[in-house]
């Protein structure tokens, strides 16, 4: 009998010893950030605006394009070919056309757009 209750109370006295960490971690930190003021008192940062629609348009050319409506509708960027790299294109205010540098300019919304491309004619373009 006080076999048994030694074959118990051995793995129990081991059991207990396990959990033997503080209740509060340790710091061990003693080399504080540099840049921790200029972190807390720094101006809160504008994230970009979401995407609201990324849509492929067949033009009246027979050309396809792809244009990325954010939110706000102040910004779109237009990918020609509809793979190609982005152009940003911005709107001084919502419902104003989207202008970039070099003549371009888009009209419309994410169903149907007219296009003007620097030194091309205007192009009708649809989903």
């Amino acid at each position: 009998m006080k076999m048994n209750t030694l074959l118990i109370a051995a793995p129990l006295a081991l059991l207990t010893a396990c959990n033997s960490q503080p209740s509060t971690p340790e710091v061990l930190d003693s080399n504080p950030d540099p840049m921790a003021n200029q972190i807390a008192n720094a101006a809160p940062v504008e994230l970009p605006p979401a995407i609201r629609a990324d849509k492929t348009f067949r033009c009246a050319d027979g050309s396809v394009i792809g244009i990325a409506f954010f939110q706000g509708d102040t910004q779109v960027n237009v990918r020609i070919p509809a793979t190609g790299k982005p152009t940003r294109l911005t709107a001084p205010a919502k419902g104003d056309p989207y202008t970039a540098d070099g003549g371009w300019k888009l009209t419309g919304d994410d169903s149907a757009v007219t296009l003007t491309e620097p030194g091309k004619k205007a192009l009708s373009c649809h989903t």
